[in-house]
C-alpha cells in the first residue's frame, strides 16, 4: 500500500500555537496519534472562531468530518509548542478541506494532515450546500 502523501499549500489561512501535555504522551513517551487528532481538532475550532464560525454554526451550515489523512514527519515530546498553519483548500460545492503544517518550536516538522469537511445539516441528517458568504470568504483565504 503506498504511502500517504498530504500536500501543503504554500498559503495559510490561520496560525494557532498548542502546546504537547503529559496527557498527550503515548507509551512511547512521544505525541500518541489520538492526541495530534485531538490537537487538530482544537487547531480547527480557533480557525473557525477566527473567521466568526463555529463547527455547528457556519452561516447557517453545520460540518461533519468525511475523512482525515495524518502524514507523521517527526516526534512531538512534553513541553514542545506545536505551531499549526492551517490552510482552507479544494472548496467545492458541499463543503472544503482544511490543511494541517505541524512543526514544533525549532520549526522541525512533526506532521501534515488534511481533513474533508462537509456541510451538513443535523435536524434532516443530510447533507446541504456550502453556503455562498461563507464560499466567497473562504475562498479568498484558501
Amino acid at each position: 500500500m503506498p504511502r500517504i502523501k498530504v500536500a501543503i499549500p504554500e498559503h495559510v489561512s490561520f496560525e494557532a500555537t498548542i502546546p504537547v501535555r503529559i496527557t498527550d504522551l503515548n507509551y512511547g513517551a512521544h505525541l500518541g496519534n489520538d492526541a495530534l487528532l485531538s490537537i487538530l481538532h482544537e487547531a480547527r475550532l480557533q480557525l473557525l472562531r477566527h473567521f466568526g464560525y463555529t463547527e455547528l454554526d457556519m452561516g447557517g451550515a453545520s460540518l461533519i468530518m468525511a475523512d482525515v489523512a495524518i502524514e507523521y514527519k517527526g516526534e512531538g515530546f512534553y513541553g514542545d509548542v506545536l505551531t499549526l498553519r492551517l490552510s482552507f483548500d479544494d472548496v467545492h460545492k458541499y463543503g472544503f478541506d482544511i490543511t494541517y503544517h505541524v512543526l514544533n518550536q525549532n520549526g522541525k516538522e512533526v506532521a501534515r494532515a488534511k481533513t474533508g469537511m462537509l456541510c451538513f445539516n443535523y435536524q434532516e441528517r443530510k447533507l446541504m450546500a456550502l453556503p455562498d458568504e461563507v464560499k466567497a470568504r473562504i475562498e479568498t483565504k484558501a
